[in-house]
């Protein structure tokens, strides 16, 4: 449990998956040195690349989904559009690596982006985005994308895709950056 309470208390757990069993290490950095934990609050100005994701991996014949939502669009106070899709990369290889078992995600490396990744652009209040890893449970496998990014539900495309639960997952926060926070 104590793996998984920041993603409780962040209301991850709950309104963007269900409770799961954290069984693969994740790493997701942006520009190299702002890494993503559970809770802290990262800049717009930080946020703009798609991130590099290190995903450890149990064996070559594995693959995973990594999908990236906003469960807050497009304001916490009225998430009408809950969740908004950032992005979708989907059969990532599983490495046997045993120092760390790192695979990792870059414009133009093996793993196929079916959803591009969209900048977070938070408006209004404080924005969760989590990236929500999924094992696929028959190796490389079709994951089809969504017809639109907003209203996407993170548990019906696991269900629609034969993904069943993460098996690993981490969230930010942001919000606009108004003249007076960039000083």
């Amino acid at each position: 449990m104590r793996g998984i309470e920041p993603l409780i208390v962040g209301r991850v757990i709950g309104e963007v998956i269900d409770v799961f069993t954290p069984c693969v290490k994740m790493c997701v950095t942006y520009n190299s040195s702002n890494q993503v934990a559970n809770g802290h609050e990262l800049m717009p100005n930080v946020i703009v690349s798609k991130p590099r994701v290190e995903i450890g991996g149990e064996e070559l014949r594995v693959a995973y989904t990594l999908v990236m939502v906003d469960p807050d669009a497009p304001s916490p106070s009225d998430p009408y559009l809950r969740e908004h899709l950032h992005w979708i990369v989907t059969d990532i290889p599983g490495t046997t690596d045993t120092s760390f078992d790192i695979y990792v995600i870059r414009p133009l490396i093996t793993g196929k982006e079916i959803v591009s990744y969209e900048t977070p652009k938070p408006v209004v209040g404080i924005h969760r985005y989590a990236f929500i890893l999924f094992k696929q449970t028959r190796g490389r496998q079709t994951v089809r994308p969504p017809a639109t990014r907003d209203c996407f539900n993170t548990r019906r495309f696991a269900t629609e895709n034969g993904l069943g639960l993460p098996v690993a997952a981490v969230y930010f926060n942001a919000q606009r950056e108004t003249a007076a926070r960039r000083r």
